[in-house]
């Protein structure tokens, strides 16, 4: 029996990929529809300006804060005791579909080329009204690519709530991915410990990027770059679509569990803000990308830049810092890639999602060195609007060397090596 479902899985992957392949065909004759005007891209953006390191020091520093442990020990101890990733994943109630089963209007938002090897889509009743955001996953988290025995997915989502200015929720999924054929999961919301642990808020802004490593998940904001321990999930006791202490418990939007932050990381005046974020296992030691967003009608470039992270075991997870609890940028570049909806770092190569200047587009996905700046071309007039639809984080999974990435209401994922080779590296 186990050998014909394995026989049954295969054949499910061949059909899954001869149909992503036949999408990718699909939107390519649909990018040759594109006008000239549409398609044409600005000049080669070049390669990478490095930034002198008084620049690297002044601008790019971060103040470490992390929430006293006190206050996390009151919080845990009103609601209970904290759950791991498993047990949240054990309470996985929701299922994504697979690309044959997504509509035409949602597939339109995956890359022309280099095509998707696996995708799948979000249900419009579980996503109306919300932003898809940022992705990591246990690829980041543990150079295995498991967190304990699990792959793991967490995908980033921000819905404004209208509850006044400032008000918003901030959710992740965790999503069970140890069957390609069959990824479930269920919902967290993101939170900020408050008076003391006595209780918690809700993240006030969209999240943009995300970076899951070792036992600690990094999301930037509009607000700043949040630190969240993995070991530390809460469970919500009452249902309401409030989020904090409320009469009888402790609420959650209407979810089963939050995630309480540890600790924040600020800028200082003036500072770029860092928009998108991964991590790069390829430097010693590991450490966080960031990039932050200029729009397209700006005279000003890019700043891209990166911070190492802890050596120390007590500190797994949180960034290098110094005995005031500054971090300072290791490296930083300045590129003339505009509106950078996600970065990633491997080696001495960068590669930049430029979201799409309008909705219905498709963005570029720039691969850079500090020599030369390459992308795709797709259609017959050669345009290099080959990418998402809507631009996204980028999330590079070592073990098994795929990027992922989500557009609209599709998550999927293409190897890094058919990047490359689109780009004619």
């Amino acid at each position: 029996m186990k050998q014909r479902g394995r026989h049954r899985r295969q054949r499910r992957g061949q059909a899954v990929r001869g149909f992503l392949a036949g999408t990718a065909l699909a939107l390519t004759a649909a990018a040759t529809m594109i006008s000239a005007s549409q398609a044409t891209v600005s000049d080669s953006p070049g390669g990478l300006k490095p930034l002198a390191t008084d620049a690297k020091g002044a601008d790019l520093g971060l103040q470490e804060h992390l929430v006293p442990q006190g206050t996390l020990d009151r919080l845990s101890a009103a609601m209970g005791k904290p759950v791991g990733v498993r047990a949240v994943l054990d309470d996985s109630d929701r299922t994504l579909r697979e690309a044959a089963d997504c509509t035409t209007s949602e597939r339109g938002a995956l890359p022309v080329e280099p095509a998707a090897t696996r995708a799948y889509c979000w249900d419009s009743a579980d996503t109306d009204g919300w932003q898809a955001g940022a992705v990591t996953t246990s690829g980041d988290a543990d150079d295995d690519g498991r967190w304990g025995g699990d792959r793991v997915i967490l995908s980033g989502w921000s819905h404004d709530t209208a509850r006044g200015k400032g008000s918003g929720i901030a959710r992740v999924a965790f999503v069970n991915a140890d069957d390609p054929a069959h990824l479930t999961y269920t919902w967290a919301v993101l939170v900020v410990p408050v008076d003391g642990g006595r209780d918690y808020r809700g993240l006030p802004s969209a999240v943009s990027g995300m970076v899951w490593y070792q036992g600690k998940l990094l999301v930037t904001t509009a607000t700043g770059l949040y630190a969240y321990d993995m070991r530390r999930v809460q469970r919500a006791t009452v249902d309401s679509r409030k989020v904090g202490k409320v009469r009888g418990g402790w609420a959650a939007y209407g979810y089963r569990y939050v995630l309480p932050a540890v600790g924040s990381y600020t800028l200082g005046s003036g500072s770029p803000r860092p928009t998108a974020i991964s991590l790069d296992r390829s430097t010693v030691p590991d450490s966080l990308v960031a990039s932050e967003r200029v729009p397209a009608d700006d005279d000003l470039r890019t700043r891209l830049w990166r911070y190492a992270f802890s050596s120390d075991p007590a500190r797994a997870g949180l960034l290098a810092t110094d005995s005031a609890g500054h971090a300072v940028a290791d490296a930083a570049y300045e590129t003339k890639v505009t509106d950078v909806a996600g970065v990633l770092s491997h080696g001495s190569t960068w590669y930049l999602d430029r979201a799409a200047g309008t909705a219905g587009d498709h963005g570029t996905l720039w691969r850079q060195d500090a020599d030369e700046a390459k992308t795709t071309e797709c259609g017959s007039d050669a345009s290099h609007q080959c990418w998402s639809g809507r631009g996204g984080s980028l999330s590079y999974w070592a073990e098994t060397g795929e990027v992922w990435s989500q557009s609209g209401r599709m998550l999927y994922a293409l190897p890094l090596s058919s990047i490359d080779k689109s780009a004619g590296r």
